[in-house]
Order: structure tokens, then C-alpha cells, then sequence
């Protein structure tokens, strides 16, 4: 008989920015193995098309608009969560939005604070009002964030971009070892080159397609469907002693 570790039946998980890209792909795959889905974002439109995708899976879906760099809003969307479905047992803490600064010492005061108030503000009240809610439940749970290779290797014109990035790592590891004790695990997914609205404009040129794609070992860019599985593990009691972690899917980019 196959092991029900991965059946995640009367699991509840949040995910942010759940309405497309990587986001998308981790709570489809969380509701095709039986989660009920609370997907978060900005765009309305967007969050409804996402949610009648998730549903044909069969289970319970929320679709709620929240700007995570709007604590008030975080802190409400996660009351609406609960009232609805009844609790929160993982949390996938993903919205983010990319830099557009011309250079460094281009970059103004107004663009750096844009990326902050998401990238790591919005990390911030959403994994805090999850591990809130899960010391309440008391029986543990995992927060998951979405971290990015430029919080290692740096980004031109996107230091505001990869130091957000960087800080979610160390908000990882930091979770990790406070929350312990309450049964709740914290680790970061880093993605590579993966087809998404965010990364859309970089692969329309073919210079930076030439450049790039040629040092992805596995010759192709990632989809979101790639962070489906590892979504499911984390969620699921498989990951019960895995914590303070940061998992690669990349298809080898940073390795080569």
C-alpha cells in the first residue's frame, strides 16, 4: 500500500502571491494532494482565474486581494483564512516584486522603499501572523519563503532587490531555531530562471536567452509546476525534521 505521507486532507495552506507564477504552481500542486488553498494577491481578476484552476482539484479554495506590505490587510486576511477554513498549517510566503532601478546610485529613495515594503516587510507581517496562528493551533506547522539567488551572489542595479532577498534567509534560520519548540519548521525555496510575469521581459530578448539559458545545465528555463512537489514535501509530515533551510530548484544554474 503507498504511504499516505504526502496526503495533505484537512491540511489548510496560505500562499501569497498564489495567483500566478511559482505561487501558482506551489497551491496547485497543495490542492491536487487534498489542501485546502488560501491564495493571496493584488490583482483580482487574476486571483478569481487562479482559484476556479485550484478548485477543479475538488477541494476548498479563498481568493482573497491583499498587499502584503499593508500590514492591516495581512493581519485580516488571515482572520478571513481562519474564519473560513479553519486554521493554517503551512504558510508559503512568495509575493514579491522585482527592482527597476536604472543603477545603484541611481536608485531613489522611493523605488528601495517599493521593493522593502513587499519583499521583506510583507515577509515579515505575513510569516509573523503565521507563527502566530500556528503557537495558537499548538500543534506546530511550516512557513516556506521564496528567496532568489541574488541574496547570494548580488544583483546589479537590484541591491534593494537581493538584500530583501538575503534578509528573508536570515529570517528563515532565525525562525527556525525560535520556533522550534512550538512544532514549526522555516525554510526558503531559491529559485532559478523560471517563465513568470516577473522574468517575461528578460526572456523576450534574445541576447540574454543566448547568454543565460546556455548556462542552465538542464537546457530549459523552470515552470512553475517545478515547485509543486517541493511545496507538497514541505507541507506534508515528510519535512517534520527538515528546518532552517534553503532548497535550490534551479535546474542547476548556480551549480555551473
Amino acid at each position: 500500500m503507498a504511504s499516505p505521507i504526502f496526503d495533505l486532507s484537512g491540511h489548510v495552506a496560505v500562499v501569497t502571491g498564489g495567483n500566478s507564477g511559482i505561487g501558482l504552481g506551489m497551491a496547485d500542486a497543495l490542492a491536487a494532494h487534498g489542501a485546502a488553498v488560501s491564495i493571496w494577491g493584488t490583482n483580482a481578476t487574476k486571483n478569481a482565474a487562479a482559484a476556479e484552476q485550484l478548485r477543479s482539484h475538488g477541494g476548498e479554495v479563498l481568493d482573497l486581494v491583499c498587499d502584503v506590505g499593508e500590514q492591516e490587510e495581512v493581519v485580516n486576511s488571515f482572520q478571513a483564512t481562519v474564519e473560513q477554513l479553519g486554521r493554517v498549517d503551512s504558510c508559503f510566503v512568495n509575493a514579491g516584486v522585482s527592482g527597476k532601478a536604472p543603477s545603484f546610485v541611481g536608485m531613489t529613495d522611493e523605488e528601495w522603499h517599493r521593493v522593502m515594503r513587499v519583499n521583506l516587510d510583507g515577509a515579515f507581517y505575513t510569516s509573523q501572523e503565521a507563527v502566530k496562528q500556528m503557537i495558537k493551533q499548538g500543534d506546530g506547522g511550516s512557513v516556506v519563503f521564496t528567496t532568489s539567488g541574488s541574496a547570494l551572489y548580488g544583483q546589479q542595479r537590484g541591491q534593494h532587490y537581493g538584500g530583501s532577498k538575503a534578509a528573508l534567509i536570515s529570517m528563515t534560520k532565525a525562525i527556525a531555531v525560535e520556533e522550534a519548540r512550538y512544532g514549526i519548521r522555516c525554510n526558503s525555496i531559491l529559485p532559478g530562471w523560471i517563465e513568470s510575469a516577473m522574468t517575461a521581459p528578460a526572456f523576450e530578448q534574445e541576447k540574454f536567452v543566448d547568454k543565460v539559458l546556455s548556462r542552465v545545465p538542464v537546457r530549459r528555463w523552470g515552470k512553475p509546476a517545478d515547485f509543486g512537489g517541493m511545496a507538497v514535501y514541505f507541507a506534508s509530515s515528510a519535512s517534520s525534521y527538515h528546518t532552517g533551510d534553503v532548497v535550490t530548484i534551479d535546474g542547476g544554474y548556480h551549480s555551473f
